[in-house]
């Protein structure tokens, strides 16, 4: 699986290459409950194609109706505002009184083609990259940037920002899961991580481990970690776990591990084998304050005891530290 928003931009420069007239879609401010967040994509283009999600439900197929018959964005972005009215709200089965405006930009030629594979070579490249829209004219232009530029609010971060004129939005690297160790934790951990839209890279320097790992979509990484860490999972939007309980793999990916811009670290093991772990890291010229950013035992105390509740324990721990993430 791609990044979300890789995913969505990508057919879209395809189809603008293609000649083929399309659309953008953007989720720009919700009210109440809604089904999709602030920044959700989706783009169709003339021939029905279909990609990405604004709610996953009714809103997308009168969405395409009204494109389809022109009613909609022919030549310049359009605002539509579901869920205005009880009727909306219930023909849309939209939840709690729930509002959805979403901005429609289309694509008629190849003018900003160039600017579509920007973006898609960025986020490709797990950087993160800034797109302002005109929405009179449909201009936009776009900036390599390092960062999110986040509005925080209630504990989290927004990545788009628009006040009815311009819209602002930053594309960034999905979030990713290094596991070191494709062991039987691992399997499932794999699994349930790519069902919450983790890249899931998994890292064993034993060609017969690497053999055996049945769960698709997972990258597999037949490396010693410490290297493999470096190559891959350098970066803000990458959580790391170490799981094989063995010393001889864990601790070489964690060593380096423990030196980078991740947003988590953390490892398998008892309150005293994690104790011991600790020690051994001193050893390998660790600091303190290195070594105090391991999560270890990892995952939320909630009485795990087989790998699938071990697995949904460091999920729910790394959902309560996702959030509140900026990269």
């Amino acid at each position: 699986m791609e990044n979300a928003d890789l995913e969505v931009l990508s057919h879209l420069a395809d189809w603008v290459e293609a000649g083929k007239k399309s659309w953008l879609c953007t989720v720009v401010k919700t009210w109440g409950s809604s089904p999709r967040p602030v920044g959700s994509l989706l783009c169709c283009n003339v021939d029905g194609e279909v990609v990405g999600s604004l709610s996953g439900g009714c809103i997308e197929e009168d969405l395409l109706e009204r494109l389809h018959e022109g009613k909609l964005a022919k030549v310049k972005p359009e605002l539509l505002i579901y869920g205005a009215t009880e009727e909306e709200v219930e023909r849309f089965q939209l939840p709690c009184g729930g509002q959805l405006h979403v901005v429609i930009e289309p694509f008629v030629d190849d003018t900003n083609l160039a600017s579509l594979k920007v973006i898609r070579a960025r986020l490709g490249e797990r950087k993160c990259v800034e797109r302002k829209v005109d929405l009179g004219s449909g201009e936009f232009e776009v900036s390599e940037v390092d960062r999110f530029r986040h509005l925080q609010f209630a504990g989290g971060f927004e990545d788009l920002e628009t006040d009815g004129k311009e819209l602002l939005q930053t594309y960034g690297p999905r979030f990713q899961l290094f596991i070191i160790g494709a062991v039987n934790v691992s399997q499932y951990l794999a699994q349930m991580a790519q069902m919450l839209d983790y890249h899931v890279l998994v890292c064993d320097p034993r060609e017969e481990m690497i053999e055996q790992w049945s769960v698709e979509g997972v990258q597999l990484v037949n490396d010693m970690p410490d290297d493999a860490v470096k190559a891959y999972a350098d970066d803000s939007a990458t959580a790391i776990v170490a799981l094989t309980h063995d010393p001889r793999i864990d601790d070489m990916g964690l060593m380096e591990a423990l030196k980078t811009d991740a947003f988590f670290v953390g490892a398998i093991g008892s309150t005293r084998t994690s104790a011991k772990r600790r020690e051994r890291l001193r050893v390998l010229d660790l600091t303190d304050a290195e070594i105090d950013r391991l999560h270890g035992p990892v995952g939320l105390s909630i009485g795990s005891k087989t790998p699938a509740e071990i697995a949904i324990a460091i999920l729910a721990q790394l959902t309560e530290l996702r959030s509140k993430v900026a990269v």
